[in-house]
């Protein structure tokens, strides 16, 4: 996003902070109204003010929020800098330890050239960790998930079949629209299971190997089964309960079960509608805290000028934000509201 940032005057957050900057900032963000809040504030030693989005180095959408160890990694999808549609290419991550500071971890992936089979629309992505493995899903051409595997949360992830774990062609899939949106899930007992489909959501029970399934997908129906359902799915499980949540076409929804298979029941909404026009989310627990990421079109607002003919596009150049997320006492989840500014307590 090196050309737009350059026009508009902003900067990227740097990775480190000195006392003077972080003094002398409010002083220059009050002459530059066309700048966005820098990424993190330092309060105070015992917490920080996050300023969404959280990513400013490059536009980001989509996000996977994924706890390994003690570091918080998030794999969201790439818009470019001058996109006008959802032509995405390739694959960025980034990580955190304190959700104050946010480590750009460079490219991760590019399936167009790391495959012999994709070849568009590389979309919202999922990575897990098992055996001390990790695998990377990631969704091409609005047909295919494929799958890259590697020994770090950042890879070097490569393609083991040479094909797509699974298509909308294959047997069992309903796939009434798009084919996309992989989000995969280990429940208690080890087992993997991967969510995916846009309209219709298909429920494949992975093999041990996390690269293959053998049991007939289980689909559910958006009208019966999941009312609202369009796409963005997410699976998060807390007290024994199972959670699904996704995008109804502008908000973020959601339904609970004691299965992972239903029958599910709608709980309402948990985001209201972003000014990028759609949505996508992931809900995490670290370090105690429960946190939803999305993302919104805050990045491009502030940087393009409202007479810029690219204004038009900034439902295609998107960036992630967070919340922290909160639940009643019956396991219902409180709705979020969305902030410019978060303040997070120090965390050890």
């Amino acid at each position: 996003m090196k050309n737009i940032l350059k026009k508009s005057g902003y900067r990227p957050v740097l990775k480190r902070f000195s006392l003077v900057s972080l003094y002398a900032l409010p002083l220059l963000m009050a002459g530059a109204c066309q700048q966005p809040k820098s990424q993190t504030t330092i309060q105070d030693k015992d917490s920080c003010v996050v300023q969404n989005p959280v990513i400013t180095v490059r536009y980001s959408a989509d996000p996977s929020a994924r706890v390994f160890g003690d570091t918080l990694y998030i794999y969201p999808s790439h818009d470019r800098d001058q996109a006008q549609w959802w032509d995405m290419e390739d694959y960025y991550a980034y990580s955190t330890t304190d959700l104050c500071h946010y480590k750009d971890e460079g490219l991760i992936f590019e399936p167009f050239k790391q495959t012999t089979w994709a070849k568009k629309y590389a979309w919202a992505p999922d990575c897990i960790e098992k055996n001390g493995k990790y695998y990377f899903y990631f969704p091409t051409d609005q047909d295919h998930i494929g799958v890259a595997v590697g020994n770090t949360p950042v890879g070097p992830f490569k393609d083991p079949l040479g094909k797509p774990l699974v298509s909308r062609n294959s047997p069992g899939i309903a796939a009434p629209r798009d084919f996309i949106d992989p989000a995969v899930f280990i429940d208690d007992d080890g087992t993997g299971y991967l969510l995916v489909g846009q309209n219709a959501l298909n429920i494949i029970r992975l093999n041990d190997d996390m690269i293959s399934y053998s049991s007939k997908p289980v689909v559910l129906d958006k009208v019966k089964d999941l009312p609202h359902f369009f796409e963005a799915i997410w699976i998060h499980k807390k007290d024994k309960k199972y959670y699904l949540s996704y995008s109804d076409g502008v908000g973020i929804s959601y339904c609970m079960a004691d299965s992972i298979y239903g029958p599910y029941e709608y709980k309402g909404r948990i985001l209201d509608e972003v000014n990028s026009g759609t949505n996508h989310s992931s809900i995490v627990e670290y370090k105690g805290q429960w946190y939803l990421f999305y993302h919104t079109a805050d990045l491009a607002l502030a940087t393009i000028t409202a007479d810029s003919p690219d204004r038009k596009y900034i439902q295609w150049r998107r960036s992630v934000c967070m919340a922290p997320l909160f639940y009643n006492e019956d396991g219902t989840i409180q709705p979020v509201k969305q902030s410019s500014s978060i303040k997070i307590p120090k965390i050890n």
